[in-house]
């Protein structure tokens, strides 16, 4: 079976690179296309990701139509040599696109409601769209829904233990109380006009108060007075920093989700909201806050789990949660090797279907033939019985 996995963020790396080795290990060949991103790019090399990148960012909403159809363009080159047999990615605009034309089948998997424009540019030609089960949206007879988070396919406890050591490489005392603070970018095209923190060094200064000691990570510029507190450690370190952090708070839901299924709580300030992260409140594990004030009482929340010392209920919500969900990263490679088995069964009975009908026309031609006279039998026509 020939696989296409495309990547275009980061944590599309961390979604498929268990399910890319256990796809290998059964002998399927696959094979990974990015679109350039500093830290996705670093990610694939890290894990050691055979990968080729085929168009390079985009740096605005103007900008990402031709990034985009450069590489929709790259990628139905590669797949028409290639011949897939599916096409897998999250969002999948360029995936479901390209394999409709190809003749693949394209599985998509998503979590993101509020992500208009890709639904509208993929979902139609998707073959099969993969969400959580507290995915609000009812897409149809294409959707197929799991137990579980995106974030599950990497950080389940089959998957993920938190190394320690990564304490010692920020410089961190275990003894101290941590705080990771992470503010986001907002130029996806599905975060136009919406927002966060009012003020990044009030955040740090307020959390720094409260005694903690303070990292941060920032998909944009902050000044420079925050610089002394950026995250110095390698990118693939995040999960383990994350997992001994006492509070992470942070505009990001994607992170605040990780936080939340490593046992951190989450303060996630965002005007913005998902199935995900309500599925995760409702676990008490994430603390989500939007609308008017939503920096001045997320900071407040943040603060009291700072001064709440019963860290036992923050494990003991992660485990009733995840006694309920399951290792994600089955359901991924269980889905393409199915789509890809579905497509091999289908493939073998039009082979089938195909000497079937070689043999029956073969039958009639020579049931045809054998029924015409021969010249000799013809000769030995009375004149008078030849046509």
């Amino acid at each position: 079976m020939r696989v296409v996995v495309t990547i275009q963020h980061p944590g599309h790396v961390h979604f498929f690179k268990h399910a890319i080795s256990e796809l290998e290990a059964r002998d399927h060949e696959v094979h990974v296309f990015a679109r350039e991103n500093e830290v996705a790019v670093e990610l694939l090399e890290e894990y050691g990701i055979d990968h080729e990148v085929l168009a390079g960012e985009s740096d605005s909403l103007l900008s990402l139509a031709a990034v985009q159809a450069t590489y929709e363009a790259r990628l139905l080159a590669r797949a028409r040599r290639i011949q897939p047999d599916v096409i897998a990615a999250i969002g999948g605009v360029a995936a479901a696109h390209v394999a409709t034309v190809v003749g693949a089948r394209s599985v998509v998997f998503y979590d993101t409601e509020h992500a208009t424009l890709i639904k509208t540019l993929a979902y139609p030609f998707a073959d099969q769209l993969c969400t959580p089960e507290c995915y609000r949206e009812s897409i149809g007879s294409k959707q197929v829904r799991y137990p579980g988070y995106h974030e599950l396919a990497y950080l389940h406890p089959d998957r993920f233990e938190p190394d320690p050591s990564v304490l010692e490489e920020a410089g961190i005392d275990p003894e101290e109380t941590l705080a990771v603070v992470r503010f986001s970018g907002w130029d996806s095209s599905h975060d136009l006009g919406q927002g966060g923190f009012d003020d990044p060094e009030a955040v740090v200064e307020r959390l720094e108060d409260a005694g903690a000691r303070v990292l941060l990570t920032s998909e944009v510029d902050l000044p420079d007075s925050l610089e002394p507190y950026q995250l110095t450690t390698e990118p693939h370190r995040m999960h383990d920093l994350l997992a001994f952090a006492d509070v992470f708070v942070g505009e990001g839901a994607t992170t605040a989700a990780e936080a939340a299924l490593l046992g951190t709580p989450a303060v996630y300030v965002n005007t913005l909201t998902m199935g995900y992260t309500d599925d995760l409140e409702e676990h008490g594990l994430l603390f989500g806050f939007d609308g008017p004030n939503r920096h001045e009482r997320g900071l407040e929340r943040a603060l009291s789990i700072l001064e709440d010392e019963q860290d036992a209920r923050w494990t003991w919500n992660r485990e009733r949660l995840l006694a309920s969900m399951v290792d994600v990263t089955d359901v991924v490679v269980e889905t393409i090797a199915g789509s890809a088995d579905a497509l091999e069964s289908q493939r073998e009975d039009r082979e089938r279907e195909r000497e079937q009908n070689e043999v029956l026309t073969t039958d009639e031609t020579t049931i045809a033939a054998g029924s015409r006279p021969t010249e000799s039998e013809r000769d030995d026509e009375p004149l008078e019985a030849r046509p």
